[in-house]
């Protein structure tokens, strides 16, 4: 199937994911019948509901508990798909609620998770960017580092970080992933804003999920760069667990000296170094309370990895899996994603919860798919449009904070970030 044509399936499946990027055994296009089921979460009703021939019925109250016991009880090859948002754990302080709209997170089920009956692989274009590494810088210049594409930071904005600031220098966090929501309208059709954004952003995490049903309506179009967790199985029943945190980005310029410049400054810079360093460790925590003992190591720290858009500054933890640890148990213990918490997570989720104001929905969650045989690839929300399909569109954007930050730098970046997503919806 071509590219073209998996956007039409898309187009005529209401329950549909095209995993558009080198996923594990991707890109491939998931299409569900009627009968197939899905499950879509509420976190501010604590509800997961299961939809299949046209009925939908609450089964649960946690989303990965629900999606564990859908794997145990289904077929041994069956691969589940969709997205878990930033308020999918329910024991966990992250803020739920509408921000006036109708429903939980603007509109949009805060978890989707689907079983397709039908599954179609996907050529991949010619000249995608590959899995990591270089990417390609399209035709026009991007704004230069230090040069804020807006005059000025907002009240709002500089008050949050103000906050922020405060609880870092009290010792109550070391890290905050400060972000803020823009709503927009568009009459764009989200498959034409997905054709746009694929061929702006092209990213290893690439995806179009589509849950189109009455009361449980969301379309998700992401670009993301950053992996969330990828669990893979070895010949003796072993599973390992790998992330890929990203912190540190700068924009990419079409000048190739300006740009490689804005690389070597990414790769040196103390206050990107930091950032990164803190996630590190925070991961190699996660992945020790769900790893054997010994078995956590970092193969790359701070990378440098440019993609159309964007250099970034990535690194890799790895760990084996105990076998008594589920995969689904494993990506709920490292849900959600450090990148988007900061450290230490639990307290900092506490600090996001009152200076950002509004509920994150989708946006710094997990999207991915996950298997019945124990392996599962899973992307982190960012650079990704969502909407209920009614014209009114929302995406999220910021970065993390620290002591070493400043308020003018952190809006820049956010603004830049969120460009190429504005851009996609401008038809």
């Amino acid at each position: 199937m071509s590219p073209a044509e998996a956007l039409a399936a898309v187009g005529a499946h209401p329950r549909s994911a095209w995993l558009d990027g080198p996923w594990t055994d991707g890109p491939w296009l998931g299409l569900l019948d009627e009968a197939d089921p899905s499950l879509t979460y509420d976190a501010v009703t604590r509800t997961v509901t299961r939809h299949a021939h046209g009925r939908a019925e609450v089964v649960g109250d946690d989303p990965f508990t629900a999606l564990e016991a859908a794997l145990a009880d289904g077929p041994p090859d069956a691969r589940w798909v969709g997205w878990a948002g930033y308020a999918a754990r329910p024991d966990l302080p992250a803020l739920t609620g509408g921000s006036g709209r109708d429903g939980p997170a603007g509109g949009l089920p805060d978890a989707v998770w689907m079983r397709p009956s039908r599954w179609v692989a996907v050529r991949p274009d010619g000249g995608r960017v590959p899995e990591h590494g270089p990417g390609t810088v399209l035709g026009h210049t991007t704004p230069s580092a230090g040069t804020p594409p807006d005059a000025d930071v907002p009240a709002w904005y500089a008050a949050a970080f103000a906050e922020v600031q405060e609880q870092l220098h009290a010792g109550n966090t070391y890290e905050v992933n400060l972000t803020y929501r823009e709503d927009l309208l568009s009459d764009r059709r989200p498959l034409d804003a997905y054709a746009a954004l694929r061929a702006g952003s092209p990213a290893p995490y690439a995806a179009l999920v589509r849950h189109d049903l009455p009361g449980a309506r969301g379309w998700m179009l992401g670009s993301s760069p950053e992996r969330y967790a990828r669990v893979d199985l070895a010949p003796d029943g072993s599973r390992s667990i790998e992330t890929r945190p990203i912190k540190g980005t700068l924009p990419r310029d079409a000048d190739p000296v300006r740009d490689a410049a804005l690389a070597a400054r990414l790769a040196v810079e103390p206050r990107f170094r930091a950032e990164n360093l803190m996630i590190v460790d925070l991961l190699r925590h996660d992945l020790a309370v769900v790893g054997e003992p010994g078995s956590v190591e970092v193969p790359s720290l701070m990378a440098v990895e440019s993609y159309a858009g964007v250099h970034q500054l990535v690194s890799t933890v790895r760990a084996r899996l105990r076998p008594e640890v589920t995969t689904v148990g494993a990506l709920r213990s490292l849900f959600p994603a450090g990148s988007m918490t900061g450290a230490p997570k639990r307290r900092t989720m506490e600090v996001i919860g009152a200076v950002e104001g509004s509920p994150r929905g989708p946006y710094a969650g997990a999207v991915g798919w996950v298997g019945a045989d124990g392996r599962a690839d899973l992307g982190v929300v960012i650079r990704t449009l969502t909407t209920a399909g009614d014209g009114r569109w929302r995406l999220g954007t910021g970065g993390g904070v620290t002591v070493q930050s400043t308020a003018a730098q952190e809006w820049e970046e956010s603004r830049w970030k969120a460009a190429r997503l504005r851009a996609a919806l401008l038809g």
